[in-house]
């Protein structure tokens, strides 16, 4: 009867801990599209500004909310490991751009790596670049400001 109940135990705290892991920090969707932040956890990121954090899916609302808050400063940038979905620098991160990967609120893909050699495998087997925070985000800034080019999805607050 004792293995029973340490069974049953063993198998409820198995479920509550895959389901606590499946989640992501608050907020739950992103400020900017409203996009669920889960769902897309391997993009995610968070922008922590000098008076508080701000939530988003993806480097590309990263930059449509830094547009609209201007002139704030930005302590640190951190994002989802594409791999593991835990949060890293994103400044210190390797990021791929480009790849036959569909991106996330973006016509060119933007992904980040804890490592360089994960970062190199994607690359050999979906394609893209490497390329330093820095590039990403020049990139999608460029992406944003071209009038052909779509700038996400509708639902953008403007």
């Amino acid at each position: 009867m004792k293995v029973l109940w340490a069974t049953i135990l063993l198998m409820v705290f198995i479920c509550f801990a895959s389901f606590a892991a499946e989640t992501v920090e608050t907020p739950a969707d992103c400020k900017q599209c409203g996009m669920n932040r889960t769902k897309f956890a391997q993009s995610r990121m968070i922008v922590t500004y000098r008076d508080g954090s701000t939530g988003t899916c993806s480097i590309n609302c990263v930059v449509v909310d830094m547009k609209a808050t201007r002139g704030k400063e930005v302590k640190s940038f951190q994002v989802g490991d594409y791999d593991s979905k835990k949060l890293v620098d994103a400044k210190t991160a390797v990021w791929v751009i480009g790849g036959k990967k569909k991106g996330v609120m973006t016509p060119v893909a933007k992904w980040a790596f804890a490592d360089k050699e994960r970062a190199e495998t994607f690359i050999k087997v979906n394609g893209g670049r490497l390329a330093t925070f820095d590039d990403v985000l020049k990139t999608t800034e460029k992406e944003l400001d071209e009038p052909h080019k779509p700038k996400g999805h509708s639902g953008h607050k403007k």
